[in-house]
């Protein structure tokens, strides 16, 4: 019996899964998705290709050097983005509260079902419906909370489900390598390594003031995640959440550059602000009011995204769309919509890692100095 119990689940390899969904020929063939120039980055593969060692966020160069063989797919953003939507919709349809965490991950609050027809009943019912109706496979893990459901839903990859039974998870976790804890990143596994820390149960054990000189606030988190410990809240799915912005101009304008510097600016602005909520967007709307108070905008269906450059290439292409009177312009404005919980990993098809170095670098400067501690020279 659970108090508590959040149900995780993720479409596995999603995009890759999605492309064999269409083709079947693909299927047991080791796939790479994204951007298949030298400098191009995977944003998904098959489990055929992980079995080389290939992995999201890596150089597709090196990825191919690992996998050869592998078929590199551009990708198909409207598609990816319509079976998100069908499995969405489903999940709304029979969960009493979910989050939608990313394009291809969901948790569900299921407490108090264990009651009434069973957690991990309606669990493996849910996931059949799932894998019937949308023709994709799905892994889930249930729990007494979000940290452990995750964990033990990759425990459960490919395409299977598994339980930790109420009292069990740290008896689950002990021996997992902290790798598998989330937020643990390279740097700080290698730094766990260097402490002769590589199982969760050593973690589990190290006093959290000890890991707080190590890690700073991290470090407690750390002690936090090997221990199971874990209350943060469902945050019920919104379909049309949005954040916008737009500035009148306190003289009309004609001056093009000045306002693509302020529409670059807007952007950059919102862009920064949805990954510190640790959001993405996939439609991308820009407004223009002319002298004449006559008002236009355009809209535009895009990948899910938190990037500077994708959305700044799409937002200068709707505002040379939509500036075509050459009158004297009152208000330009922008708008992000059809929000969804993630990270800005899913949007790696346009971006190399070097941009999203240099992007995560920017961001921890505006955190620490403000938002115009550094601004692009297009928007000054």
């Amino acid at each position: 019996m659970f108090q508590n119990a959040i149900l995780h689940l993720d479409l596995d390899a999603f995009f890759a899964s999605v492309e064999v969904k269409k083709n079947s020929a693909l299927k047991g063939k080791p796939l790479i998705v994204g951007g298949a120039s030298d400098r191009g980055v995977v944003a998904s593969c098959s489990y055929e290709a992980r079995r080389f060692g290939v992995r999201s966020a890596m150089p597709t160069r090196m990825a191919l050097k690992l996998c050869p063989d592998a078929i590199v797919l551009r990708g198909d953003h409207d598609e990816y983005s319509r079976h998100s939507k069908l499995i969405t919709d489903i999940v709304d349809s029979e969960a009493p509260l979910f989050e939608k965490a990313s394009i291809d991950e969901f948790y569900l609050d299921l407490s108090g079902m264990d009651k009434y027809v069973g957690c991990w009943k309606w669990s493996n019912e849910l996931r059949s419906k799932i894998m019937r109706e949308s023709g994709l496979p799905v892994s889930l893990g249930l729990a007494v909370n979000k940290l452990i459901s995750k964990v033990v839903t990759g425990e459960a990859k490919p395409n299977g489900a598994r339980l930790v039974e109420c009292g069990t998870e740290r008896a689950f976790l002990s021996p997992l390598s902290v790798g598998k804890i989330p937020s643990v990143g390279r740097e700080t596994f290698q730094k766990l390594s260097m402490m002769g820390v590589r199982q969760v149960g050593t973690l589990a054990q190290i006093p959290p003031r000890l890991l707080e000189r190590e890690f700073g606030k991290h470090g407690i988190s750390l002690w936090k995640k090997a221990n199971g410990i874990d209350n943060s809240p469902i945050v019920p799915f919104h379909d049309r959440q949005s954040i916008s912005t737009e500035r009148t101009f306190q003289t009309d304008t004609i001056d093009v550059n000045f306002l693509k510097s302020q529409l670059t600016d807007m952007v950059s602005r919102l862009a920064f602000d949805l990954r510190g909520q640790q959001k993405l967007t996939s439609c991308l709307a820009v407004k223009i009011r002319y002298t004449d108070f006559n008002t236009y905008s355009q809209q535009r269906s895009i990948a899910y995204t938190a990037h500077d450059g994708a959305l700044l290439a799409h937002a200068k292409e709707l505002f040379d769309k939509l500036y075509q009177r050459r009158q004297l312009v009152r208000l330009v404005g922008v708008k992000f919509s059809n929000l969804v919980h993630g990270h800005s990993q899913i949007s790696l098809f346009e971006d190399t890692q070097e941009e999203s170095n240099l992007l995560a670098q920017l961001d921890r400067i505006r955190r620490r100095f403000g938002e115009r501690a550094i601004m692009k020279a297009s928007a000054l």
